[in-house]
């Protein structure tokens, strides 16, 4: 009895063959986009399809294969930029590639939970796991291994056995300084993201490294969380301690827009008195009065780059470790200029 569309009962590979008059192999051929198919033949399967209301099992085809056409993509906080732009870019890269994207974002990022995310990628039936390492969690080797499953890691400085693609956090930072520098600032303080943060870390890094190489007094780190309210904070605890320097190079562009808030609040001027640097680039970066001097990261470049090379190892490529590090640029806008003088 012929089916349609709106059939109760999915109709089978058995049923396109015998309405199209031909083989249930031929109705295998044209489902997987063989080419050894007259196209006479292609076209009449493939109107017995749609008037079947006929859908091609890709879970069988892909189990025959080995291969699911899925990757993983596991995150501590997807509400970051950086964390939410690699995603869509990954998603976009692997796409038009032909596979699927499964997000697990983790509340939590202990071991034991980063160790569950794997585990339940793996029941999902991922071929590779690109995992944004923005946190520390400690030793990769006390994680439960994914069976072997393909893993490229995404923002991380750890020592892993496994590809790292990452934005050069250190160059970025040095980026911003070395302009501060070049007009003329001495008295630099820096606000920086949370300390189990991997890119927070290598930025407050590579601060106290320009500064000392220059000569010049290293202010303490004051650690943020990555918020506006967190620049605010600190902002406003600057200006109440009477210490208010030339120039703040904040570790994110959302720590900034606090910064720049205390500072007008206070009545003082940017960059006049103060020159502010963010990190990112972030859209709205443009926007901020006065418009925000940052460092540019590339995170297209950043998602694009690690779906490459978790496609190639799920391809049989090499699988020795790599670290790939994406270059940035310094965005100069109306929030720097030259040091004020100073009695």
């Amino acid at each position: 009895m012929k089916q349609g569309p709106n059939s109760s009962a999915r109709a089978s590979i058995n049923d396109v063959a015998a309405h199209a008059g031909v083989s249930a192999q031929t109705v295998s051929r044209v489902a997987n986009g063989q080419n050894n198919v007259r196209p006479s033949t292609r076209d009449r399967v493939l109107a017995s399809m749609r008037e079947l209301g006929y859908r091609p099992n890709s879970a069988a085809r892909n189990l025959k294969s080995g291969r699911f056409r899925s990757i993983g993509f596991v995150t501590f906080n997807l509400a970051t930029l950086g964390n939410e732009r690699t995603l869509d870019a990954v998603t976009v890269a692997s796409e038009s590639a032909g596979y699927t994207t499964t997000l697990l974002s983790i509340a939590d990022p202990t071991q034991l939970d980063v160790a569950g995310a794997f585990g339940r990628l793996e029941e999902q039936a991922v071929d590779g796991i690109i995992l944004v390492m923005s946190a520390e969690v400690g030793p990769l080797d006390e994680w439960t291994i994914t069976a072997g499953l393909p893993v490229v890691i995404v923002d991380s400085d750890a020592e892993l056995p496994y590809t790292i693609v990452d934005t050069d956090q250190e160059q970025g930072a040095r980026l911003a300084l070395d302009h501060l520098l070049g007009l003329g600032h001495r008295r630099i303080v820096h606000v920086s993201g949370p300390q189990n943060s991997y890119s927070a870390t290598r930025r407050a890094d590579a601060y106290r490294r320009v500064l000392e190489k220059a000569a010049l007094p290293v202010p303490e780190v004051l650690v943020g969380d990555w918020s506006a309210a967190s620049g605010l904070a600190h902002g406003r605890a600057l200006i109440e301690s009477g210490e208010v320097p030339t120039a703040i190079f904040a570790g994110n562009d959302q720590m900034a827009l606090g910064v720049l808030h205390a500072l007008h609040e206070a009545g003082l001027r940017v960059p006049d008195d103060v020159s502010v640097v963010g990190f990112d680039d972030s859209d709205e970066a443009l926007a901020f009065w006065p418009a925000l001097t940052t460092v540019h990261q590339n995170f297209d470049d950043v998602g694009r780059k690690a779906t490459e090379s978790l496609l190639a190892l799920i391809d049989g490529g090499a699988v020795e470790r790599q670290k790939i590090l994406i270059p940035t640029r310094l965005v100069v806008r109306d929030s720097t200029g030259p040091a004020r003088v100073t009695a």
